[in-house]
């Protein structure tokens, strides 16, 4: 029976039970698709990340994959970051390849680290069907294909306020709808469904930060903002517009180790 280890990480966590929690599961070679899902279906947790070291490749340090308990997603961030957590052991720095977001580094910064995304913009699109379904009354909603719709709220209550139908948004396919407003006690604020993908309410979402930074770093006339997701959980993160990259900075703690028998 293969025993494969196994970490638990609160990502973009400043305090106990807080952040999002992630598996991280080192592995000698790539098992099949169907069990990488199944295992991540059995953490039942909002992303599993698996990793391969790649000593031959003079990009990365290691290949990247993230499954939600029932997909396979393009870019993970809050899983990125405890990947890094686990895997970096005294080096500065840590790089990962994606199949879809290219070279992803985490670096250590202060008591916590660093993750470079890359910055997605979104174009202004009427999203009547996903909107209805989120509930609440955004005054504009944008899209970017791929999946990613964002719904702006007037103030951060509207969007603390919101109760999804998630039934209603199951249907409509695996899209990640994040709503945001400006901040109470941050610049900005946000919550994150992907009801479609099999995760409700995402706790602190690193790729939806991806998209938020460059939307209201021109909104905001600045390249730092400091961001709390409200989720029941919730979590803080410092994110900066740089170029075509955007950083996200947070810290990570360890809860659980042990082994998964396959």
């Amino acid at each position: 029976m293969p025993n494969l280890p196994f970490t638990q990480v609160d990502a973009f966590a400043d305090a106990p039970f807080t952040g999002n929690p992630a598996a991280v599961m080192p592995l000698d070679a790539w098992l099949d698709d169907a069990t990488l899902q199944s295992i991540a279906a059995e953490n039942n947790l909002s992303e599993t990340a698996f990793t391969i070291a790649t000593p031959d490749d003079p990009q990365a340090d290691y290949a990247l994959r993230w499954f939600t308990p029932t997909v396979e997603v393009q870019l993970c961030g809050h899983a990125t970051l405890a990947s890094g957590h686990v895997l970096i052991g005294d080096r500065k720095a840590i790089r990962f390849r994606t199949r879809h977001a290219g070279i992803l580094t985490v670096t250590r910064e202060g008591e916590g680290y660093a993750l470079s995304l890359p910055a997605w913009d979104m174009a202004p699109r009427a999203l009547p069907d996903l909107a209805a379904g989120l509930g609440g009354q955004p005054i504009e909603s944008h899209w970017r294909d791929g999946g990613y719709s964002l719904f702006l709220f007037p103030d951060a209550a509207a969007v603390r306020a919101l109760t999804p139908d998630f039934a209603a948004l199951k249907t409509l396919g695996d899209t990640m709808l994040i709503a945001t407003a400006p901040g109470d006690d941050s610049d900005i604020v946000s919550r994150v469904f992907v009801p479609g993908g099999g995760v409700d309410e995402d706790p602190v979402t690193g790729s939806a930060h991806g998209l938020l930074t460059p939307f209201w770093a021109k909104r905001l006339g600045k390249t730092a903002i400091s961001a709390v997701q409200a989720s029941a959980r919730g979590g803080r993160l410092g994110c900066t517009l740089s170029g075509d990259r955007v950083i996200l900075t947070g810290a990570c703690r360890t809860v659980i180790e042990g082994s998964f028998f396959l």
